[in-house]
């Protein structure tokens, strides 16, 4: 499958110009076929056959082997989960938290990495947040940060600015002064390749409805091995359990302790097909084809009056973000989508929007944001 290919199988990019994939992106027709096919199977053929609950745990199976072979892990080391903030919230009350414990992260993270510490505080638990310039976390207080820390929070590509930040290199500062690592990687699949293994971190949380166009509702946990041991889990069911039945119960190995009970298949196909798109086009493709078309964004961004570059004029990945003039940038973003052109505001920084370019987007689709700077 080539780019080209992809654009014409996505329905919604007949109506619009859709440069928001960094918020969720639009899914092609295999892939919501693949979502249809597994609720029909499941709900018609599976109750006169195999059964509906080992038709569902198939398909779980199947997809953990994808998505642990996308990113560089084996299946044990997966657990499904319904999205980045669910991942990252599992891990948040599965570890043991005492008083006084300090959880580091940057000033650049999304809800999902802020929030669950947020709720800590009122256990006790203190939160360090190392500052940051264009994009890019101070690596001395990080360092200093992490000393006597429980827990490293941090996004391996920002939602902010679109920079890749040093994962491996925090977690090798983290690990030497004893603390675990979280990465919200939610930004980085789909858009380019990412091995686990490279960066070390003990936990990594990512989702498919993003650069995956995969449906809501299916995400991941990749749990490193050995870190398995520092969770407890908050919630405990019968898929998280060795047998459920025991009088004494022992949680599955791995990272599929992290996983509770009953959930709908369906998105988890939807996943798995998504997954085996984005591998067919293959990451050098889809790379070459965000480089070129981010670059181009860019140059327009500074040769406009009215806007100013704020990601990095470098390729890192398919997130420009830029300041407009317009007081009001949510009335700014407002008007491009009543004229067809989606792209987001942001919380920060200052008078921010937010372009998402992929691999589905063409040299028009770019040309036509350039033409309201």
């Amino acid at each position: 499958m080539t780019p080209t290919e992809l654009r014409a199988a996505i329905p919604a990019l007949d109506r619009t110009t859709y440069l928001n994939t960094g918020a969720a992106g639009p899914s092609p027709t295999r892939v919501v076929e693949a979502v249809e096919d597994c609720v029909e199977r499941h709900e018609y053929d599976a109750p006169a056959e195999e059964g509906m609950y080992p038709c569902a745990f198939d398909v779980f199976d199947r997809t953990r082997e994808v998505v642990a072979d996308h990113l560089g892990a084996t299946a044990a080391e997966v657990a499904l989960t319904q999205s980045t903030t669910d991942g990252i919230n599992r891990v948040a009350a599965g570890l043991d938290w005492e008083r006084g414990d300090t959880v580091v992260r940057t000033d650049l993270e999304h809800s999902s990495g802020i929030l669950p510490w947020k709720r800590l505080k009122r256990h006790g638990v203190e939160v360090e947040v190392v500052e940051s310039d264009a994009g890019r976390p101070d690596t001395d207080a990080m360092a200093d940060a992490v000393r006597g820390a429980k827990l490293v929070c941090l996004s391996s590509l920002t939602w902010s600015h679109g920079t890749l930040l040093p994962v491996a290199d925090v977690v090798e500062m983290a690990h030497d002064a004893g603390a675990l690592v979280l990465v919200d990687a939610v930004q980085c699949p789909g858009q380019m390749p990412v091995d686990v293994s490279e960066w070390g971190a003990d936990f990594v949380a990512g989702a498919g409805h993003k650069w995956l166009l995969g449906p809501f509702g299916a995400g991941f946990v990749h749990v490193a091995p050995g870190a398995e041991d520092r969770l407890e889990p908050a919630h405990v069911g019968y898929r998280s359990v060795e047998d459920p039945d025991a009088e004494e119960y022992a949680y599955e190995p791995g990272a599929h302790r992290l996983e509770v009970g009953t959930v709908s298949p369906a998105p988890y196909a939807g996943l798995r097909e998504a997954i085996e798109t984005v591998e067919e086009i293959g990451y050098d493709a889809i790379q070459r084809r965000i480089e070129t078309l981010t670059d181009r964004l860019k140059e327009g961004v500074e040769d406009s009056e009215s806007a100013r570059l704020l990601s990095p004029r470098e390729y890192e990945s398919g997130l420009v973000t830029f300041a407009v003039a317009d007081p009001d940038p949510e009335a700014f973003v407002e008007e491009l989508a009543d004229d067809g052109v989606r792209i987001r505001s942001l919380p920060f920084p200052e008078n921010a929007v937010r372009a998402s370019v992929h691999a589905f987007n063409t040299e028009g689709d770019v040309e036509e944001l350039v033409g309201w700077l």
